[in-house]
């Protein structure tokens, strides 16, 4: 069994000077104000949009990003319904092939530490998983059909893709206190992330979750 820490990484994301060009042009169509395209009119504009409100015209820009996570993520993650999802099938992933080592993958859950009683009970029941998991295909289970003990804790691969104002939604919704702590583990540093691409369109959200944690 392996088990592995979440992560993300990016398959498709614009260039911060061209998302920035590209939505004064849709944003100015609004308001027929291409005659004041300037040297630092993008980003005075799209800042004014950004504390204003106007969101739709984030919606011209989209974002894809790999999400490795465990399964109970991915069942909150795919709820968000302005998104395009693609993600790893446990109908047709068979785990007890040579491609995926013979073995599962696991997500471990950062909120116990491996000396934690809680933790062992936790190792258990995923070597249980894995040990019943194996067993099912040997006797002679479809893949689909032995995913039945298959855990929460499964690692999992979800593309993701939104345009940048579901994203912030996502962000909102998802780096709150109030969401799951694993979610949290995963949505905080790609919060970091974006922000760092688009310092513009992210700067007041990662402000407002910049002294949280997800202890």
């Amino acid at each position: 069994m392996n088990i592995i820490a979440p992560s993300f990484s990016f398959m498709h994301v614009p260039d911060g000077e061209f998302i920035t060009r590209h939505l004064e042009q849709a944003a100015r169509t609004c308001y027929k104000s291409e005659d004041k395209v300037g040297p630092d009119s993008a980003r005075n504009l799209i800042r004014r949009i950004v504390r204003m409100g106007h969101d739709s015209v984030l919606e011209h820009i989209s974002v894809t990003v790999r999400i490795v996570c465990d399964r109970g993520v991915s069942h909150e993650l795919v709820r968000h319904r302005l998104c395009s999802f693609s993600q790893e099938s446990t109908r047709y992933a068979n785990y007890a092939h040579d491609k995926f080592g013979n073995s599962i993958t696991v997500i471990r859950p950062f909120f116990w530490a491996e000396d934690d009683a809680r933790y062992q009970l936790w190792l258990s029941a995923m070597q249980a998983c894995e040990s019943a998991y194996l067993a099912l295909v040997q006797a002679g289970a479809s893949a689909q059909e032995a995913r039945s003990v298959l855990p929460n804790s499964l690692k999992t691969e979800v593309v993701t893709t939104a345009n940048l104002r579901e994203w912030r939604h996502i962000f909102k919704l998802r780096c709150d206190k109030a969401a799951h702590p694993q979610m949290r583990e995963i949505m905080l540093p790609l919060l970091q992330a974006f922000q760092e691409r688009v310092p513009l369109l992210f700067d007041d959200l990662a402000e407002r979750f910049a002294v949280e944690t997800v202890a």
